[in-house]
């Protein structure tokens, strides 16, 4: 006996296979190389009956579920968790009366996280915090003083020295302050 998902199975025989992929890259002599093994998953062949008064509706139920790429855990001489179903093959003949053999391909997946998690909007407006504002900084002027050379020495734009202050640029008057952050 066996069960995949909510159907129960008689199950015969079941197999099971694990394999890997490797690159391989020629060489003039001797064997090929690789540097690259991965992992493929594994896959359950279950070979057996569908029995029961019921068992087309199983069947179909489990054809759904494969269309579906539904995530399933099958019970029986062996556990396999997070399966999905690749194919179906059955047989129905006069020597069964109440069910059909069944050969049914499993093959293990994995379940991606995702780390993003959904918010749902509460719908009430709220204060988006901005930058603090800084505390402007002053310059007292002296004989050589230009926008240009206090943009320099504070890394403030010559654009917004000009809107900061109401000197043009060649009569900056000497000993005023001027905002230069």
């Amino acid at each position: 006996m066996g069960k995949l998902g909510n159907v129960n199975l008689l199950i015969e025989s079941e197999s099971d296979s694990s394999s890997v992929d490797a690159t391989s890259y020629p060489v003039e002599k001797g064997v090929p190389y690789t540097d690259h093994v991965s992992e493929k998953p594994d896959e359950f062949t279950l070979t057996g009956y569908i029995i029961g008064d019921n068992y087309k509706a199983d069947k179909d139920y489990l054809k759904q579920q494969m269309k579906k790429g539904t995530v399933m855990t099958y019970v029986g001489r062996n556990i396999a968790k997070n399966v999905i179903i690749l194919s179906i093959d059955g047989t129905e003949d006069s020597s069964i009366a109440n069910g059909a053999s069944v050969s049914i391909k499993l093959q293990t997946i994995r379940i991606a996280n995702t780390s993003w998690v959904s918010v749902q909007n509460s719908g009430k407006k709220q204060v988006v915090s901005q930058k603090a504002a800084t505390t402007p900084v002053y310059h007292v002027t002296k004989k050589g003083d230009t926008y240009w050379g206090l943009s320099k020495k504070y890394g403030t734009s010559i654009s917004q020295l000009r809107a900061w202050n109401k000197y043009p640029d060649t009569k900056i008057p000497i000993g005023v302050k001027l905002r230069v952050k």
